[in-house]
């Protein structure tokens, strides 16, 4: 059974992106979130193996949503993702438990591999 999962970003051309890279390696989709928000929301619902958070997102930011998803569930795997020159954002990531950090603009084959060392 592939692997499911959530990805959490407020560009849907980049969700449309990040979606076509994992069908593409034969990861499954298990939900899409536009705000960290929606991401605890459907994370508590679906329980994907896997979570690509954007850290900037309107309502809620991928910091505090990756800080909620791994209060809720210690075990979450979670990889963060976001724009060039923002280092004190991947230190905390790491802090909170972050499992990756892919850095935009991505390549496909940097989220592949991120997602499939998240899985092992």
């Amino acid at each position: 059974m592939p692997f499911r999962v959530l990805i959490a970003d407020d560009l849907k051309f980049v969700r449309d992106a990040v979606r076509e890279i994992l069908e593409n390696a034969g990861f499954l989709v298990a939900g899409e979130a536009e705000n960290g928000y929606e991401a605890v929301r459907i994370y508590l619902k679906e329980r994907p193996d896997i979570v690509i958070l954007d850290i900037t997102m309107p309502v809620m930011d991928g910091l505090k949503a990756l800080e909620k998803i791994k209060r809720l569930d210690p075990h979450a795997k979670v990889i963060m993702c976001s724009a060039l020159g923002q280092q004190e954002y991947i230190i905390r990531s790491i802090q909170l438990g972050a499992r990756d950090f892919i850095v935009k603009p991505f390549k496909p084959e940097r989220i592949v591999s991120a997602v499939t060392r998240a899985c092992a």
